[in-house]
């Protein structure tokens, strides 16, 4: 009986996967159509054959985010692959430059936050900084929920929002045990959790891909934004958010637990010290010394002149020269958060400089379009579509966009644009799918579709409003 349940569960594997995979050729298939019939209906008669491909790569690339198609980070290489193709064999127009978006000063960025991040990860500096700072907030439980939604966002700040939260539901787990699946404070801890994660990657350009996808675009235009000016930005919202849902998530719950136990931390401290003890604090030490190297400079690039991609290559060097990280650790750094990143900047750059984004300017540059109305509309628009797909992918879409309407939307700095696009991306928690620190604390098992659709509305809504107020603010009166 066992055995025919078991081939009969292998069976069943089989179809749902030869139906998923003929799901998504479908998909491919009729993104690739509908793009080809878009492409003809809106092209120019004076466009170039250079421009017909590149109006094609955009629907192209727009319909596979939506659809997924494929992963969003193969569409960031297809997009760099289709335009050597495309773009190759024209014999004035010379493709180096968009090969080498993967080697651009975002991506470099990036990738030294990946390794601080996973030095901390390795030496378990993490854990052990939740362990200190997480008595601080006292034993009551709504002050538990905010300490443990303020260490999130800040782990965030400086990792990927993923691996922070997975690290805290882990740690708090027995909590969840503790008090079971219906309890309100389970409920709040793990709606609260994912989402102080998703907030704190707007802290820091290498707290979540789209703000990198931002700074990329805007030095695209000349405009450089320092590690400093993005925390000026995103520092006070993220903060000012997770504040703001912590209070949402109190009066929905009404927490009646008055005192908890943080004997969970003493699971945290064990696992802390595995290993040998004085190996592991020589590793501490250097962590700590070469994060704190690291951040200082990161902070003061324009003072002492060095540039943030020549910054991150300090803890790449220093964490693979002294031991701390080894070839496994490196491949298992998320690379395909570069992939994507890197085939956005590349799709910005050649709509730019082929003169496609200035082609449909032109088209519009006769429309009055209130400034004010469109920055709401473009934060909205970005919190909505990054609910249903990568919110990397969607401001990949929408910044480029957003920069071309500057010119009919008045004399206003063009760093606005990108930095509510970039910060509103990180607003999307409606769904358990639409972020992956949702779907984390989705599949605990202990929370409902429905849990997060307050949250969701909340941050959707207050987010947009709170962000274009003080990027103004900064742009007028401090950057």
């Amino acid at each position: 009986m066992s055995d025919s349940r078991t081939y009969s569960m292998k069976q069943l594997t089989k179809i749902e996967l030869r139906v998923a995979r003929q799901s998504k050729i479908i998909q491919f298939m009729m993104t690739g159509i509908v793009s080809l019939l878009l492409t003809f209906v809106l092209k120019d008669s004076s466009f170039t054959e250079t421009q017909i491909y590149l109006l094609f790569l955009l629907f192209f690339a727009i319909g596979l985010w939506v659809t997924e198609a494929i992963p969003p980070f193969a569409v960031g290489i297809l997009i760099i692959g289709f335009i050597v193709f495309a773009l190759g064999r024209q014999s004035d127009i010379e493709v180096k430059k968009y090969v080498q978006m993967w080697s651009d000063g975002v991506i470099w960025l990036f990738l030294g936050g990946f390794f601080l991040a996973e030095g901390m990860k390795k030496t378990k500096l993490d854990t052990a900084f939740m362990k200190i700072a997480l008595p601080k907030f006292g034993t009551k439980a709504k002050y538990i929920l905010l300490g443990l939604m303020i260490i999130t966002a800040g782990i965030s700040a400086l990792m990927s929002n993923t691996a922070s939260t997975a690290l805290m539901i882990a740690t708090v787990s027995p909590i969840f045990a503790k008090l079971g699946k219906e309890a309100p404070f389970t409920k709040a801890l793990l709606l609260g959790i994912p989402a102080a994660a998703s907030f704190g990657g707007m802290a820091t350009i290498i707290g979540s891909a789209p703000n990198a996808i931002a700074v990329g675009a805007l030095e695209g235009i000349g405009i450089k934004i320092s590690f400093l000016d993005w925390m000026i930005a995103g520092v006070p919202i993220a903060i000012l958010l997770t504040v703001l849902l912590w209070r949402v998530l109190l009066i929905k719950y009404q927490l009646k637990v008055s005192n908890l136990s943080l004997d969970f931390l003493d699971e945290v401290d064990e696992e802390v010290q595995e290993g040998h003890a004085e190996e592991e604090r020589i590793k501490k030490r250097i962590v700590i010394g070469f994060f704190i190297l690291t951040f200082a400079l990161w902070l003061t690039s324009t003072l002492t002149g060095i540039p943030n991609s020549a910054i991150s290559g300090i803890p790449i060097v220093a964490f693979t020269m002294l031991g701390i990280i080894d070839a496994d650790d490196v491949r298992k750094l998320p690379w395909d958060t570069l992939m994507l990143v890197a085939g956005g900047l590349a799709l910005g750059l050649a709509i730019k400089e082929q003169g496609l984004a200035d082609y449909f300017v032109s088209q519009i540059s006769h429309v009055q379009v209130d400034f004010y109305l469109l920055l709401v509309v473009f934060g909205v628009i970005t919190v909505v579509l990054s609910n249903f797909m990568s919110n990397t992918a969607a401001a990949s879409i929408l910044i480029p966009v957003a920069i071309t309407l500057l010119s009919v939307a008045g004399d206003y700095s063009p760093m606005i644009f990108p930095l509510v696009i970039g910060l509103s991306a990180s607003c999307a928690l409606f769904l358990p799918v639409s972020t992956p620190p949702n779907a984390i604390a989705y599949s605990t098992g202990k929370l409902d579709q429905k849990d997060f659709r307050l949250g969701g509305i909340v941050a959707g809504l207050a987010g947009p409003i709170l962000i274009i107020g003080w990027i103004l603010v900064i742009v007028w009166f401090i950057l």
